[in-house]
């Protein structure tokens, strides 16, 4: 189940292309979606949780769910931006991207983080811990597709 969910991601998160504002943001509404759901399956099967904790447990990952895809826009708009300046990029425009792709990356492991001690809280240490982790490992799977799939600074120059 978890291959097919990171195939999945994979192939949708990169076959977004880089198109009119609104349809662009209408695809990643909904491939946003299609992956949550998805996301949320995989989560109950990993997370151990207590029935007396279910619904607190469940209320906060939606929560961190509505924060997480709005920094997952951000980081496909920095993609989108990427692309859209490979050609030609300026250094000047470089460390603008490089900073924006390092305050995404940060805004990541800080929502994580957060949202694991708030998981604590209602559900046990052992079910932040598996969040945590669980999270942390879907981060490192987007970053090796992104890594594979997007080209580095002037490697398509020669």
């Amino acid at each position: 189940m978890m291959k097919k969910l990171f195939f999945l991601f994979g192939s949708l998160l990169l076959g977004v292309q880089v198109g009119t504002a609104q349809s662009n943001v209408e695809e990643i509404d909904f491939l946003q979606s299609v992956i949550g759901t998805q996301k949320k399956e995989v989560t109950a099967n990993f997370i151990d949780v207590s029935p007396e904790a279910s619904g607190a447990f469940w209320s906060l990952y939606d929560q961190y769910e509505t924060e997480r895809k709005s920094v997952g826009k951000n980081r496909i708009a920095l993609i989108a931006e990427y692309a859209a300046k490979y050609d030609g990029i300026t250094p000047e425009e470089t460390d603008n991207l490089l900073k924006k792709s390092q305050s995404i990356r940060n805004a990541n492991y800080k929502l994580i983080d957060s949202y694991q001690k708030k998981i604590r809280k209602v559900a046990g240490a052992k079910a932040a811990a598996q969040f945590y982790q669980l999270e942390t490992y879907f981060q490192a799977v987007i970053q090796v597709e992104l890594f594979e799939s997007i080209p580095l600074i002037g490697e398509l120059d020669n």
